[in-house]
C-alpha cells in the first residue's frame, strides 16, 4: 500500500473518532461538522510538520474534545477554532516542556488553566501560563511524569 492511501484510510478513521466525539459534546451544544473535522485533521498534520513531531495511533483531538468540549468559555461559535489553537498549543508545549509530561497531564494542566487563571483566554493560556510551566520544566531536571494531578498543580 502506498503512503496517500494509508493516509487517506487514517484520515477517515481519525475522521470517524472525531465525529462520535460529537454524541457526548452535543450535551453541551457543541458539534463539530464535517468541514470542521477535515480542517482540524489538516491542522493537526501541519502542527505535526512544524513541530517536528510523529504521533502513533489515535492522536490527541479526541481526548482534547472531550477535556475541553464542557468548559463555560466554549461556545458552538468558537467551537472547532478553539479546538484548534488548543491542538497547536499543545503540540507546541510537548516541545517547550521538554516532553516531560505525558498527553494527559498536559491537557489536564491546559484545562484547569483555561477555566481558572485564563479564564478561557487561548492568548494567556499560551503565551503567559503555559510559557512560565515550561520554563519551570525547563530549568529542572527531575523528571514530570505523574507529579501533576489534575488538583494538586505546583509551578
Amino acid at each position: 500500500m502506498d503512503d496517500d492511501f494509508m493516509m487517506l484510510l487514517s484520515d477517515r478513521n481519525q475522521m470517524n473518532l472525531i465525529r462520535k466525539t460529537n454524541e457526548y459534546a452535543t450535551q453541551y451544544g457543541l458539534c463539530l461538522s464535517d468541514y470542521d473535522i477535515r480542517e482540524l485533521l489538516i491542522k493537526r498534520r501541519e502542527c505535526l510538520s512544524e513541530q517536528q513531531r510523529v504521533e502513533f495511533g489515535t492522536g490527541i483531538l479526541e481526548k482534547l474534545i472531550f477535556a475541553f468540549c464542557d468548559s463555560g468559555f466554549i461556545y458552538q461559535e468558537n467551537y472547532a477554532e478553539t479546538i484548534a489553537r488548543l491542538q497547536s498549543i499543545f503540540y507546541s508545549y510537548k516541545n517547550e516542556s521538554l516532553d516531560e509530561l505525558t498527553d494527559d497531564e498536559l491537557i489536564s494542566i491546559m484545562r484547569d488553566a483555561f477555566d481558572g487563571e485564563c479564564q478561557g483566554s487561548l492568548d494567556y493560556l499560551e503565551e503567559t501560563f503555559l510559557e512560565q510551566f515550561a520554563r519551570t520544566i525547563r530549568a529542572d531536571t527531575r523528571k514530570f511524569m505523574g507529579r501533576y494531578a489534575r488538583n494538586d498543580r505546583e509551578l
